[in-house]
């Protein structure tokens, strides 16, 4: 063989190595064997729950949505298509437990500042006599202070 027909042979098979990957993989119109048929589709193809947007971007007639013309709508089609909700990057049990674990990390943190790293305070604090002012604030339980503590020298 010449070179010629080599180049050749090569740019074909790399050309139809490229049209298999870039093909469509959507067009899987037969029912899955291990349900029964839904009788509401009435013979309508009962294709597979997988959003469009695990599919490949290129390779349609309609990149935008993902669609070739003439393929048939999923029944769910306004939550399967392009436009329908958002897939999660992960799994929710995942996402649930990175979230409480970065929560844990922030109470630690708080707990951490506040228990070991604040220092005690520089002086003592006030207390006051006659169970803290309650005859002198107006006799009200809600202007209770702390109560004076009793040291005894003996």
């Amino acid at each position: 063989m010449n070179s010629v027909s080599l180049v050749r042979r090569a740019v074909a098979t790399r050309l139809a190595a490229r049209t298999r990957a870039i093909a469509p993989t959507s067009r899987l119109y037969s029912t899955p064997t291990d349900q029964e048929p839904d009788p509401q589709l009435n013979g309508y193809p009962q294709l597979p729950w997988k959003s469009r947007q695990h599919l490949k971007p290129l390779g349609w007639d309609d990149n935008l949505t993902r669609r070739n013309f003439g393929d048939p709508l999923h029944e769910q089609e306004e939550v399967l298509s392009m436009w329908g909700p958002d897939i999660p990057p992960i799994e929710p049990n995942v996402a649930l437990r990175q979230f409480l674990l970065a929560l844990s990390g922030f109470v630690a943190f708080g707990f951490t500042v506040k228990y070991v790293l604040l220092p005690e305070a520089p002086a003592v604090r006030r207390e006051y006599p006659f169970d803290g002012l309650v005859k002198e604030l107006g006799g009200l339980e809600e202007n209770k202070a702390r109560q004076e503590a009793v040291d005894t020298d003996e």
